[in-house]
C-alpha cells in the first residue's frame, strides 16, 4: 500500500468510526447540552479538563463557551482548567500531578457548576481525582471519553453524563471527541438561540 491509499484508508476508517458512533452518541451529547443550558441559566459556571489532545479539547470548547461558536450571543460561564501553565506547574511541584485539576475544581468549583471531564482512555488520574472533587462540591459531571469508559465510566453519578466513543483507536476517539465538542457547542447555542 503507498503512502496515499494509507492515508484514503485513515478517512475511511474516520467516516466508519462516526458513522458508528452518530446514533450512541447523539442521545447522550443532547442531553449534556441540556444540562450545560440548565446549569447556565441558573448562573452556574463550566469547567473542563483533560490531558494533551483532551486539553485542546477542553480549551476549544470553553474558547466557544466564553467567546462564541457560530452564532453571536452573550460569552458563557467557562473556565478551562488546562490553561494556566503556573497553576499546573506548581500543583503539580507542591503536591502531585494528580491533583493538578482537582485543586483547581476546589477553588473554582460550587454545586450546581459543571465539569467537563475527558479522557480517551478513561484512566487518567488527574482527571478521576478532578471528577471525584466535583462530586464532593455537588457538582455534575459530564465524560467525554472511549474504549469501554474505563475508571471514568465507573465513578460517575446517575445524574452525570457518560459520551463513550465506541472505538479502540486513541485517533478515532480523538476525532469523535473533536466533533462531540463541536456538536455540543452548536447543541448549546440551538438551545439558547433557536434552530
Amino acid at each position: 500500500m503507498n503512502l496515499a491509499d494509507h492515508i484514503h484508508q485513515n478517512f475511511i476508517d474516520c467516516a466508519q468510526t462516526i458513522q458508528a458512533s452518530s446514533g450512541p452518541l447523539a442521545e447522550a451529547t443532547a442531553l449534556a447540552a441540556e444540562r450545560i443550558v440548565q446549569c447556565l441559566l441558573a448562573d452556574g459556571k463550566l469547567l473542563a479538563c483533560g490531558n494533551g489532545g483532551s486539553a485542546v479539547d477542553a480549551h476549544l470548547f470553553v474558547s466557544a463557551m466564553v467567546n462564541r461558536y457560530e452564532r453571536e450571543r452573550p460569552g458563557l460561564a467557562a473556565i478551562s482548567l488546562t490553561h494556566a501553565t503556573s497553576t499546573l506547574t506548581s500543583i503539580a511541584n507542591d503536591y502531585d500531578y494528580g491533583q493538578v485539576f482537582a485543586r483547581q475544581v476546589t477553588a473554582l468549583g460550587a454545586p450546581g457548576d459543571i465539569l467537563l471531564a475527558i479522557s480517551t482512555s478513561g484512566y487518567s488520574r488527574n482527571v478521576l481525582e478532578a471528577v471525584s472533587t466535583a462530586h464532593e462540591k455537588e457538582m455534575t459531571v459530564i465524560a467525554l471519553t472511549g474504549r469501554d469508559g474505563g475508571d471514568l465510566a465507573e465513578i460517575l453519578y446517575e445524574e452525570d453524563v457518560l459520551i463513550c466513543v465506541p472505538a479502540e483507536i486513541t485517533s478515532r476517539i480523538r476525532e469523535i471527541h473533536l466533533l462531540t465538542v463541536h456538536c455540543l457547542c452548536d447543541g448549546i447555542d440551538t438551545l439558547l438561540l433557536g434552530a
